[in-house]
This record gives structure tokens, C-alpha cells and sequence, in this order.
């Protein structure tokens, strides 16, 4: 056995998705290669990163970063590959005259939120030895809304103020903007921080998606209008006849249904902007706010209650967690596996994506929500919980009225429900077996 590929470690990541705050990427890096979780935890901003010591590889990601690895066998010992996409993997094993022992199953996503160990001795490979590096205190804010609201808008406005003081002061910033409460919040914030900090808020945009025949682009300009804004609003027109399924499972590596309808408006929304502005960068968006206030319909899925629901930490953000029976460890759980449902959009059409309401200080807020205190298990009581909190905060902090509308998922207020079958009508059985067949 050769010394030399015993330790082979290929990182394809690219360093320029990571978006650090307080470190640079070498900094991060030897913090994760340390495996101390309070060192971790202190990595402000967005990140996947891996580090190595010999034998031994430790990396660790944010929410919002996917991070995959494989571990491929040779004769000179194993080489660990690590990408954020599978495509990314296979391509380095075709390299290497590997691809045999490539499938999507294969492969590892490592949980947000953990730093994963992993020690390159041979076969066989030992198990990934995880250590939590974020677990926010639960239940930390009283149970009044309007202290809960200023915390968790506040907590937003901080972040936004950070990306916006790390981009140029020209950069144009775009917002994924439906009108519902997560996209109005973070276009509000934003508009706001903007010209709390001197700058031109004309740089703004909020784009809407649209195929003709859904009901977001009316709630958007009503809500823009509303308070003055409706100079912002840029509709996104879009053909049904564009809604591919075939590139949408490509492009997301993932087949549950409600992620590839909301992957398939992603692709459409950002075709349609990169098709009218070739330079644009940054757009931000409002995922990880269903997650936070909690505000997903329990009664679609027969696995929860509302129990469930408040009792577990970060349910929604990590789904029922590492070492749990349902864990995937092809693609973890929760958001932590369903927002590449966006992030795989935005690196297709070379945009810096970002959403502030998955910063660990909005979550941190958020999950300090005694919810079983204020619901007290009543499942109408939770779904009003987001509109009433972020609204709130937005009138403390703003002194604006901020529209709350019915919630609606992406898909479903960008093109009318019939049209959306018709092109993207299938169950996760049938989207698996399609998926699969792309790497056959």
C-alpha cells in the first residue's frame, strides 16, 4: 500500500461559494480541521469547507451549502472526492477510471450543522464520527409576540446589513419576491438597511415569476403598492412549455415531488433574469421562514402532529436528525436536504444566492420561540404565528404596515395548480426511477 494515496483527499468545492464574515477561508478551514465545536460554531456566514490532517478529514457546513463526498476504492487504499454537486463526483471518477463504482445512493451529504470525521484507513472504512457545533436554546424569548417579532426582524436586518456591507456598493441585488410574508420581509429589511446605510435603493429589484396564470404577481404588486414600492416590482414572464423535468431532476439530484416543483420555478426564474440581465449577481430570497416560525401544513404529512412539530429541535431545518432511523445519509433531511431545491438554480445561472433567514443568529432567534407556550398545541394558533411575528417586527423596527397574505408554496403562486400538473405530474417513486436512470 502507497503512503501517498492511503491520505488522497480531491476537493472540488469552490472556495467563492463560501461567503465569511468574520475569517477568511484558511481561518475557517483550521478551525473546522480542529474539530472543537465552540471554534466552529464562531464561523460567521455561509460555508461547506474541508479540512485534513493526515488521515484524518473533518468538514462541516452551513445550512445553506450543500457538501457531498464519496469515498472511492483503489488498490493503493481509498480517495475521499468532495463536491456540492453528484455530477461534480462522478466527473473526478470518470477521471480516474472509476465510474464503476459510482451511483447516486453512494454518495454522502454531510449534515448541516456537524462537523463529520472522517479517518482514511482502509477497508474497511470506518463510520463518520459526527459532533454538533450549533444547537440553539429552545424556549429563551418570553411568550410576547411583539418582543419575539423586534428579536427575530431584528435579527434578520443584522444579517442583511452584513451581506450588503460585503458586496460592492454598486452590485445591483435582486430579491426572489412573491409577496407572501418571507419575501416581503426580506425585500422590506432590504430596502430598509439599504437606506439606513446611505446607499441608493434603486439598486433594489424584487422579482416576481409568472407564467400567466397564477396569483402571485397581483399579490406582489398589491403588496408593493401598498406602501409606496411599486416601482420595484420586475415580473418575470415564463412559458409552461419551459418547465422540463428531465433538466429539473439533472439540475436538483433529487426527487421529491413539492422540492422538484419548486426547483423546476427556481430554474424559470432564474433563466428569466440572467436572459434579461447578463451581469446580474446577487439575488436574495426568503427560504428557511417556513422552517423557522414552523409554518408547513402538518396535515399533508402523516408522519407529524403538531407534538412533533414543537417538541423536536429544528425539525424542519434538519429533519428528524443524525442517528435517527429516517435519516438519509444520501441527502440528509429537512431543509438541510431541501435547499438545494434553490441553491442548484442559483449556481446554474452563476448567481450568489443567499437568504438571511437561514443565518444562525434569524434561526437562533427562532427556535427561542416558546411555541408550545403560545400554541398550546392548537394547529390553527401555529400557522398564524408568522404572519403575526414578522409583521410585528416589521411595524417596531420600520413603522411599516406590512401586508400578510395566505400562505402559498412557490409553485402554486407562480402558474395555476392544472398547469403544473401538466407538466410536472409524477410521484418520488416515478422522479427516483427517472433520476436514476440519468446515470444508467
Amino acid at each position: 500500500m502507497h503512503e501517498a494515496y492511503v491520505e488522497r483527499v480531491v476537493d472540488l468545492l469552490d472556495p467563492g461559494a463560501n461567503r465569511l464574515f468574520n475569517l477568511t477561508v484558511e481561518e475557517a478551514r483550521a478551525r473546522v480541521l480542529s474539530g472543537d465545536a465552540d471554534q466552529v460554531a464562531g464561523i460567521e456566514g455561509a460555508f461547506a469547507l474541508l479540512a485534513r490532517d493526515g488521515k484524518t478529514v473533518r468538514m462541516a457546513r452551513s445550512l445553506d451549502r450543500p457538501m457531498r463526498y464519496f469515498l472511492a476504492k483503489r488498490a493503493e487504499g481509498p480517495a475521499l472526492i468532495v463536491a456540492d454537486r453528484m455530477d461534480a463526483i462522478l466527473e473526478q471518477l470518470r477521471k480516474e477510471g472509476l465510474a464503476d463504482q459510482f451511483h447516486p445512493s453512494y454518495t454522502r451529504m454531510v449534515p448541516a450543522h456537524y462537523v463529520v470525521e472522517i479517518q482514511l484507513v482502509g477497508c474497511p472504512d470506518p463510520d463518520p464520527v459526527y459532533t454538533r457545533f450549533f444547537t440553539p436554546e429552545r424556549n429563551a424569548l418570553p411568550a410576547d409576540l411583539d418582543v419575539i417579532g423586534r428579536a427575530y426582524v431584528g435579527a434578520v436586518a443584522d444579517e442583511v446589513t452584513r451581506v450588503v456591507r460585503s458586496l460592492p456598493e454598486s452590485a445591483p441585488i435582486g430579491v426572489a419576491f412573491s409577496g407572501g410574508v418571507d419575501s416581503g420581509l426580506v425585500f422590506l429589511v432590504t430596502y430598509q438597511v439599504l437606506r439606513q446605510l446611505g446607499m441608493n435603493p434603486t439598486r433594489l429589484k424584487a422579482f416576481t415569476l409568472s407564467f400567466g396564470d397564477g396569483p402571485d404577481l397581483a399579490q406582489a404588486r398589491e403588496f408593493l403598492e401598498r406602501l409606496g414600492l411599486g416601482l420595484f416590482l420586475e415580473p418575470i414572464h415564463a412559458d409552461p412549455a419551459d418547465l422540463d423535468l428531465s433538466v429539473t431532476l439533472q439540475v436538483l439530484e433529487d426527487y421529491k415531488p413539492l422540492d422538484v416543483e419548486c426547483g423546476a420555478m427556481a430554474l424559470a426564474l432564474c433563466r428569466g433574469i440572467r436572459q434579461r440581465y447578463p451581469d446580474w449577481k446577487v439575488l436574495l430570497d426568503g427560504d428557511g421562514g417556513d422552517e423557522n416560525l414552523k409554518d408547513y401544513p402538518i396535515e399533508e404529512n402523516p408522519e407529524l402532529t403538531i407534538r412533533s412539530v414543537v417538541h423536536n429541535l429544528m425539525l424542519y431545518h434538519e429533519g428528524w436528525g443524525v442517528g435517527r432511523i429516517k435519516h438519509s445519509l444520501t441527502y440528509s433531511g429537512g431543509l438541510s436536504r431541501g435547499y438545494v431545491r434553490t441553491y442548484a438554480p442559483l449556481r446554474r445561472y452563476a448567481f450568489e444566492g443567499h437568504s438571511p433567514l437561514m443565518s444562525r443568529e434569524v434561526m437562533r432567534v427562532s427556535e427561542g420561540i416558546p411555541f408550545i407556550e403560545l400554541t398550546r398545541y392548537d394547529v390553527p394558533t401555529l400557522y398564524s404565528l408568522k404572519g403575526e411575528v414578522v409583521s410585528r417586527g416589521v411595524k417596531q423596527l420600520f413603522g411599516l404596515d406590512m401586508s400578510v397574505f395566505e400562505k402559498r408554496r412557490f409553485q402554486h403562486g407562480a402558474t395555476g395548480v392544472g398547469t403544473l400538473r401538466d407538466r410536472l405530474a409524477g410521484t418520488a417513486v416515478q422522479y427516483r426511477r427517472q433520476f436514476h436512470a440519468l446515470y444508467e
